[in-house]
């Protein structure tokens, strides 16, 4: 027993080390575990049921929006790569290729998708004749394979799950609507659904995705006051349509080039979440994508109808759309508690002979650590406490975020208010003076920021201000 208590408590202080705090909570929660190939991830059942959750949270405001879901190859050819030239040079460096199949040398090489514009575009080329058949809104969720020199689980993988979302339309004015339309989507998803305030906007020409028009992300900020690009939505004008050939014959019987979009979000929300609510005792889930939502421990479970009447109200909150368990495992009452704990379970329940007796339970909140005792069987309460503490923990990381946003009117400033948060700051929109806070700060422009510029000037090089924009430094 004295080793499994060791087991709850290795986890490096957040405070000491953050990143070190990170792996170890990714490991000891059984998220995952390392692949034999440098760079991949086992995702265990545990972390899996996260991202299905999320998939399921997705998938209904996906197809809210009329996108439809569907499944591309991941072996892309290598000349419709290098068809859109931008794009190409953008992913060259990440870029896996399989040279030999069956035994034999390809007539030509074959890539391992990084992404899946080049062959959904080139589909798209062949389903497209007419105006009528527009707008096309496709979604696929998949693995894509991004050969990363420095990785880390859930943050920067060699392969990783996504959805990848594509979309044609007749004009521009359509597609470019439905790319902030989606970064919307996202941000109502981050906000209700994983409970974590996010700053959207557009990215600068530096950090847009290789082959848009425009790139508008999603960045979320992390405990330590370090972004993570949580979500990007690309309108990428014709430049795909006229790499594919993607012309229609519109209402006036001309041919045209359509207008496209692609939005994506992977599992390196996993990581968000980690990272934007977890504590000293490991993860802290928010309920919406929480595996398990309420864990039941039995106590003194040899006594008599402790273990039927724990199992009665697992079946009673399933019953009520709640993904309640029961823990039956031979280990101290303790034990569980520290080991859910670090699981970030929301709630615990915990039901002995004297409760049954009294006809109460106990139950405790992962996200306050409050204890309170409610009538046993009382589903109304508990579907009001996950409510409770879902809105709570947005709340709260809401807070932190603001109080970690700082303004800067000079380089001095932005250098000082990167380290461990954001900064928010005029701009002249050059990349010199990106390239200069990435030199001096170890930071970059993140998205742009709303509010005045008017009369301002560039807090980099004193030029007059073309935006306002978030500078942080990211993972």
């Amino acid at each position: 027993m004295a080793k499994e208590k060791q087991f709850v408590k290795e986890i490096t202080d957040m405070n000491e080390d953050f990143p070190r705090w990170f792996t170890d909570v990714v490991i000891k929660t059984e998220l995952v575990d390392y692949g034999p190939v440098k760079g991949t991830m086992v995702i265990r059942p545990y972390g899996y049921a996260i991202w299905e959750n999320i998939q399921t949270e997705l998938n209904r405001r996906f197809k809210a929006q009329g996108v439809k879901n569907a499944y591309f190859p991941m072996f892309i050819p290598e000349s419709f790569l290098k068809k859109e030239a931008e794009h190409v040079e953008g992913f060259a460096p990440e870029v896996a290729v399989v040279t030999h199949a069956g035994g034999e040398k390809l007539q030509e090489n074959l890539i391992v998708r990084p992404t899946s514009e080049t062959i959904i575009c080139g589909m798209f080329s062949k389903w497209m004749q007419s105006y009528r058949d527009l707008p096309i809104k496709i979604n696929q969720w998949c693995n894509v394979v991004r050969w990363e020199k420095t990785t880390r689980p859930f943050l920067r993988t060699s392969e990783f799950l996504w959805q990848e979302g594509h979309t044609v339309y007749a004009t521009a004015e359509e597609a470019e609507k439905d790319a902030q339309t989606m970064l919307g989507v996202y941000r109502e998803f981050a906000e209700n659904a994983l409970a974590i305030p996010v700053f959207t906007g557009r990215k600068s020409e530096k950090e847009k995705f290789a082959g848009a028009v425009a790139t508008y992300g999603m960045e979320a900020m992390m405990l330590d006051g370090k972004s993570l690009q949580a979500g990007t939505s690309h309108y990428l004008g014709q430049n795909f349509a006229k790499a594919f050939d993607m012309k229609f014959l519109d209402k006036d019987g001309t041919l045209k080039y359509g207008y496209s979009t692609s939005w994506g979000v992977s599992t390196r929300l996993i990581g968000a979440l980690i990272m934007a609510h977890g504590d000293q005792r490991g993860l802290v889930l928010p309920p919406v994508v929480a595996p398990v939502q309420v864990i039941i421990v039995p106590i003194a479970s040899h006594k008599g109808g402790v273990d039927e009447k724990a199992k009665e109200l697992a079946e009673k909150l399933a019953n009520a759309g709640i993904r309640a368990e029961v823990d039956f495992r031979e280990a101290s009452a303790g034990w569980k508690f520290n080991e859910w704990e670090m699981k970030g379970v929301p709630l615990r329940i915990e039901i002995g002979p004297r409760d049954i007796e009294n006809n109460q339970m106990f139950v405790a909140r992962r996200d306050t650590h409050e204890k309170n005792s409610f009538t046993l069987g009382d589903v109304s309460a508990v579907q009001e406490l996950l409510k409770d503490i879902q809105s709570n923990m947005l709340e709260k990381s809401r807070k932190l975020r603001d109080e970690k946003v700082r303004w800067a009117d000079n380089l001095e400033e932005i250098v000082k208010g990167v380290d461990g948060g954001f900064v928010k700051a005029p701009w002249c929109g050059c990349r010199e003076c990106e390239d200069k806070v990435k030199e001096v700060a170890s930071a970059s422009t993140r998205v742009m920021a709303e509010g005045s510029y008017e009369g301002k000037v560039c807090a980099v090089c004193g030029k007059p201000a073309k935006t306002l924009v978030y500078f942080a430094r990211a993972y």
